[in-house]
């Protein structure tokens, strides 16, 4: 197999049609042996009977229809598990990343001998100005807080090589983040930009929760800058509250403006007990990873798939 297509699938039985066609056109371009594998998180809708048809219908075509919605990320991981392709790309299934783009991003992986050609987005149609901010704000505080360079701009839109393929099966860790993975690994990586476009059709499944959840990940799975934070919040603290007790025994001790109960004591205990309870959520974000690992649950459960493993 020269190329395998990752498809995760979450409530997307309107763009399914558009995605296969579009797919299909672009497999024929490139003129090489193809599987394009859905993978349906725990769709609600009739996705994975539309997948299913199409599966009795092109032999091409394969799917894992998980147990439930297990995430974005681990539907993806579930691909990188069964795909056979020597070249893997990864493409969500809303038609907002173009299939066309898959041509430009082969090509140049196998002619200038890149393992990894990621989309970068040039410009972002139909999103509101919130998340444009966050999504920006977000890639750069992550880029400047880890030591691995992981890209501006970009999402899961990648075309990867099988060396890769291999090295993230062997990345064990429950909370996912694929593409700071990707960046770990290393090897050759390059981009090509390109226009996101607005939904095809039907709402988002990534909510705003689901955001801040893949923020956190990304940031846990790949800085120990939180920790470094509760350590640099921590000094501050005594600082502030060494030169405040200084204050208090001068004011004690050598003026008439001392009055008991004095209400800057109250601001200090509150400021430290937010620093604490601050710190203590930013130590537990981390503990809850490593209990997730310790208890080496399954990463994901399939109901049914049609891919020979």
């Amino acid at each position: 197999m020269d190329i395998s297509v990752i498809i995760p699938v979450y409530n997307e039985e309107l763009n399914l049609p558009a995605l296969f066609a579009r797919l299909t056109e672009v497999m024929q371009k490139l003129g090489r042996s193809y599987e394009l594998l859905f993978i349906n998180d725990g769709s609600r809708d009739r996705s994975i009977e539309l997948i299913r048809d199409l599966a009795d219908k092109h032999p091409e075509v394969r799917f894992i229809d998980l147990s439930r919605n297990f995430g974005h990320q681990i539907a993806v991981s579930a691909g990188i598990d069964y795909v056979s392709g020597d070249a893997v790309c990864i493409i969500d299934a809303d038609l907002q990343d173009p299939p066309e783009l898959i041509i430009d991003l082969y090509h140049k992986m196998r002619n200038e001998g890149y393992e990894v050609v990621y989309a970068r987005r040039a410009r972002r149609l139909g999103e509101s100005i919130f998340k444009l901010w966050t999504a920006k704000m977000f890639y750069r505080i992550l880029s400047n807080i880890t030591t691995v360079p992981i890209p501006v701009d970009t999402g899961d839109f990648r075309i990867i090589d099988r060396s890769i393929v291999e090295v993230l099966r062997q990345m064990p860790e429950k909370d996912k983040y694929i593409r700071g993975q990707i960046s770990w690994i290393g090897f050759r990586q390059t981009y090509v930009e390109y226009e996101r476009h607005e939904r095809n059709a039907g709402e988002t499944g990534y909510t705003l929760r689901k955001m801040f959840r893949l923020a956190l990940d990304g940031i846990t799975g790949f800085s120990n800058f939180p920790l470094r934070l509760v350590t640099i919040f921590g000094f501050l603290v005594s600082v502030i509250a060494f030169l405040v007790a200084l204050y208090a025994l001068h004011a004690r001790f050598f003026t008439e403006h001392y009055v008991s109960g004095w209400t800057s004591l109250i601001i200090a205990v509150l400021f430290t007990g937010g620093v604490q309870l601050l710190s203590l959520g930013i130590i537990g974000e981390y503990l809850a990873r490593v209990n997730s690992n310790v208890r080496n649950r399954p990463l994901y459960v399939v109901r049914q798939t049609n891919v020979p493993k």
